[in-house]
């Protein structure tokens, strides 16, 4: 017998969406065991397991024994620690290829990045089976017939980023790039930072956020934040101020975790909920004065930016092939630009603007 210790990690941008899009399995081989080819071994332990999934996940280096890649003659021995990292389809959506521009900033024979706008859907699930960033993948990658496609696409979906969260998203085109770059999500050695405008004022230059996310216990559809740590996962996230407007901020967000909504989350636990976020609360006026010019600025600011105001502006990794460090950094869109130069505006502007209206 083994001791199955199963843990499902979300590793999805900032966590984005609602599912989890790797499996990592830790088993400590028991005292007793006695010697038996690996394969047999995880063939019977893991359930639902085949002798052609495990051999798969063997020869893609799946699958690490005492943090070394092995064979599928590999003979386990007592005490061995086992990690199986294993990808899983969210959903059985059928897919699609669609015709749908990408904006790809790199790409070679193993990973691409893309840098997502807002409104894309990066994962079809209930209610978008098209127009996601898998659609057109799928498309872009060979698949062109216009025939859906009987499951998710292989190619690998390391991390996602939610539907109105813009910026750079990495996607590996092979199953030993997949392999690679999930294990350092897993490790936490990607490098990502966000840049994130907020309602309020610091009374710090940075600080760190750590406090369990899970789903809502109440409002299934959203998630929360549980600093005592009795229920959801560990989450940490890092922030620096970068500009400050008064009544709203200009953040940078490291991610220690990857969680679903992490950023968002965290911040509106720390009472800074995301300018125009409408599921955590930051699309009504939180900070700020009761002058009626005031209201006007900041709807038309919501008008501008119709949606939470995060951007994944810098990412970074390590070549699954050539081990060189990569580094991408992505400009701000339009929307958060222009909302930011007008913050600007009005904070310069403000005292004149208050006392009109007194």
């Amino acid at each position: 017998m083994a001791e199955e210790l199963l843990e499902l990690e979300d590793e999805l941008e900032n966590g984005d969406g609602s599912e989890e899009l790797y499996e990592k399995i830790n088993m400590v081989v028991d005292k007793g065991q006695e010697p038996i080819r690996i394969d047999k071994f995880l063939t019977a332990r893991i359930e639902g397991a085949t002798r052609n999934k495990v051999q798969i996940a063997l020869d893609t280096e799946m699958v690490l024994v005492n943090d070394k890649p092995v064979k599928s003659n590999y003979k386990i021995r007592p005490l061995d620690r086992i990690v199986v990292f294993s990808n899983k389809n969210p959903e059985s959506t059928e897919v699609l290829p669609e015709e749908i521009p990408l904006n790809i900033v790199y790409e070679d024979d193993d990973v691409m990045v893309i840098d997502k706008p807002a409104g894309m859907v990066v994962h079809p699930g209930c209610g978008n089976y098209t127009g996601t960033l898998v659609n057109g993948l799928s498309w872009y990658l060979g698949d062109k017939t216009q025939a859906t496609t009987p499951a998710i696409p292989r190619f690998g979906l390391v991390h996602r980023i939610d539907k109105n969260t813009t910026g750079l998203l990495v996607v590996a085109k092979s199953e030993k790039a997949m392999t690679d770059l999930a294990k350092q999500f897993f490790d936490h050695t990607v490098h990502r930072r966000y840049m994130a405008l907020v309602w309020g004022d610091f009374e710090e230059d940075e600080g760190t956020v750590v406090a369990h996310v899970g789903r809502h216990q109440r409002l299934r559809k959203i998630m929360d934040a549980y600093p005592d740590g009795e229920y959801g996962k560990e989450a940490i996230t890092h922030y620096r101020v970068l500009e400050r407007y008064n009544y709203v901020t200009l953040v940078e967000c490291r991610l220690e975790t990857g969680r679903t909504h992490q950023i968002r989350v965290h911040m509106q636990h720390i009472g800074h909920s995301l300018f125009n976020d409408d599921t955590y609360g930051g699309n009504r006026i939180l900070k700020g004065t009761i002058f009626a010019k005031y209201k006007q600025f900041v709807e038309n600011c919501f008008d501008i930016l119709p949606r939470h105001a995060l951007h994944a502006q810098q990412l970074g990794f390590i070549h699954p092939r050539t081990r060189q460090q990569m580094y991408f950094e992505s400009p701000l869109p339009a929307d958060m630009t222009q909302v930011l130069e007008k913050w600007r505006r009005y904070t310069t502007a403000r005292p004149l603007q208050e006392e009109e209206e007194q």
